[in-house]
């Protein structure tokens, strides 16, 4: 059992490894998140090792870390030095690696051609002088990385569970949730409810017991933000759902991830397993008389268990399908008892807010939007990866400072927010501040944090579809206008797609949109329709293409599209050696042309031509 005095030993003992305060003299990083596994981190890693050891180097610190949020720039080694200097290498293979090794850690030269330029020096609360991404406030990510989500040392280092310490040994549970309601943090997961109201509902229902749920089944696609904090700070999580437990008298926990996230299950359980060694979780907490157990439920890949009451049922045993409310889960949840639900990054602002206070995390957002918010950018964009910016941020600085814009000269079209439950933004909302009420005003929502980007090759028709064919496959089947309607309207678009549709069949679903919105069940089948509603609104013309004049402006939509290609072609040869087919003929230097009795339309030629000179007809 670890006591107060411990953790400070720690503390200090691990913040001067961190900050290079003792005999080290670079600390070497090097992201091992899923996205970076992926693309051979842990290749690289050895090969530092290799050479660090090879060399007989003292005084340097390698340690493996979670997602550094440059997704697309994989593998990413970072180089900290004894002034604070931060040194960015991205896409770095094994010749990169020796040579970082031979000339920045040996011979102490900068190997700029390798550096991305993503970080500012910013001054924080302390006045230490500190480096961050450019346009982002990390509060939710702080650690992500920073250390090594396998070492809690290196967690109690920067501060961690001091938040608890404070909660436990000075102060009431009743000023727990006081400090978290005057703050202004909403539910990160999708509805935005305000987070300190739902602890305040569910403390009052005393007696017996309550539970708390980490909601980490992130189903949306293109969203891997709770995927990422897990891997790469999960004690952040830990942590708070113990004063969420403090908080309304909970002293069990579970933690509620979908099976397709092994590396996020591994290191929590990792993660919770030391927790409980330290004496952090179980019976008296760090010594005080607060008791608290966690364990982690596995879900089956179910995207509707992502909705709170299917949730429960799940853990239950229960097949995964929503229940009517009320009543809601802060008075009848789990097993009955009242329950806390909220996401993992709703978590992961808890200890943060308790340290630094409600004045502070009110000071950073919007007046009704507090704090920051992380997003998964992905699509077309240059940039793809993982972003927290404070609430209010454009959507422009979003797409075009942080993801660096559309690659091959694209034009924007569209951003999909939300996921499937959310709505398209189009260049008209690109100066729109980004929080819950702007994005439901313009027809979409903030979701869990997905950030889907579009450009002119993209058919929104076709991205109606997709999302639909996505909600109709995940739909429990419980209530009929989600069951029924959802499949109706997906038969809809593919007349639409297949140019068989008439005018009649816009209007029908339109109706059927507005029908299924407001009858369904749960929020999976309530926010189902909204890509196709935000798409008919904003994109009505496009549909208009697609039913009257049988074409699909974009060339997606194989059954309705002909590609030619202009005299702009230079000749190249790209989309000949692209096609897979051999539909495309054309001498080096000269115009080529497309055999349409050939052409599939597969469109994998567009993408290809580097001046554009492939359009549809």
């Amino acid at each position: 059992m670890k006591t107060k005095q411990d953790l400070n030993k720690i503390r200090e003992e691990n913040l001067k490894k961190l900050s290079l305060l003792d005999n080290n003299k670079y600390r070497v990083v090097v992201g091992m998140a899923s996205c970076g596994l992926a693309a051979s981190a842990d290749v690289i890693y050895d090969a530092i090792e290799k050479a660090i050891k090879e060399n007989d180097l003292k005084g340097i610190t390698l340690t493996s870390v979670g997602c550094i949020g440059e997704c697309a720039l994989e593998p990413i080694v970072e180089v900290y030095d004894k002034n604070n200097n931060r040194y960015t290498y991205c896409m770095v293979n094994e010749k990169k690696a020796k040579e970082i090794v031979e000339k920045h850690l040996i011979g102490g030269e900068v190997l700029n051609r390798y550096l991305i330029e993503n970080f500012k020096k910013v001054t924080d609360e302390e006045g230490n002088v500190i480096e961050v991404p450019n346009y982002q406030y990390r509060i939710a990510l702080k650690n992500c990385g920073i250390i090594n989500p396998l070492e809690i040392d290196q967690y109690i280092g920067l501060d961690g569970y001091k938040a608890l310490e404070k909660v436990l040994f000075e102060m009431t549970s009743e000023e727990v949730v006081d400090v978290v309601t005057k703050s202004g943090l909403r539910g990160r997961g999708g509805g935005g409810f305000p987070t300190g109201l739902k602890w305040k509902f569910t403390a009052a229902n005393k007696g017996g017991q309550s539970f708390v749920i980490c909601n980490a089944d992130e189903g949306d696609p293109g969203a891997f933000m709770d995927r990422a904090v897990l891997e790469g700070d999960p004690h952040a999580v830990i942590e708070a759902m113990i004063i969420c437990g403090y908080a309304i008298s909970a002293t069990q926990g579970y933690v509620y991830i979908r099976a397709e996230y092994p590396l996020a299950v591994e290191r929590l359980q990792y993660a919770i397993n030391k927790a409980y060694e330290y004496g952090i979780l179980g019976k008296g907490v760090l010594g005080s008389n607060f008791d608290f157990d966690l364990e982690i439920r596995l879900g089956a890949g179910a995207f509707v268990c992502g909705e709170e009451t299917a949730l429960i049922a799940s853990i239950e045993g229960e097949r995964g399908m929503p229940r009517n409310k009320p009543p809601y889960p802060a008075s009848q949840g789990l097993w009955g008892r009242p329950t806390v639900i909220n996401n993992v990054e709703t978590f992961a602002n808890v200890a943060q807010i308790i340290l630094k206070g409600a004045d502070w995390f009110k000071a950073i957002g919007t007046e009704k939007a507090a704090g920051t918010k992380v997003f998964a950018l992905g699509g077309k964009i240059k940039n793809t990866g993982l972003l927290e910016v404070p609430m209010g941020t454009t959507l422009r600085e979003v797409v075009y400072d942080v993801g660096g814009g559309l690659p091959k000269g694209k034009a924007f079209k569209a951003v999909q927010t939300g996921g499937p439950s959310g709505g398209i933004l189009t260049k008209d909302d690109l100066d729109t501040p980004i929080d819950y009420d702007n994005l439901v005003n313009k027809g979409s929502m903030m979701g869990s944090g997905g950030m889907i980007v579009m450009d002119q090759d993209n058919c929104m028709v076709d991205i109606a579809k997709f999302y639909l064919e996505f909600t109709v496959e995940e739909s429990c089947g419980k209530c009929t206008p989600c069951r029924d309607g959802n499949l109706r309207m997906l038969e809809i678009l593919n007349k639409i797609t297949d140019g068989k549709a008439t005018m009649k069949d816009l209007d029908d679903l339109r109706e059927l949109a507005l029908m299924i919105k407001d009858t369904s069940l749960c929020a999976l089948g309530q926010s189902a329709p909204n890509p196709v509603l935000s798409t008919l609104d904003k994109f009505y013309d496009e549909y208009l293409e697609h039913v009257v004049n049988k074409r699909c402006p974009a060339g997606v939509c194989k059954n309705i599209t002909k590609l030619l290609i202009t005299d702009e072609c230079i000749g190249c040869g790209k989309c000949l050696r692209n096609c897979p087919v051999n539909a495309i003929s054309g001498d080096v230097k000269k115009k080529h042309y497309i055999d349409l009795e050939l052409c599939v339309n597969c469109g994998t030629c567009k993408p290809a031509c580097p001046v554009n000179a492939i359009v549809s007809l």
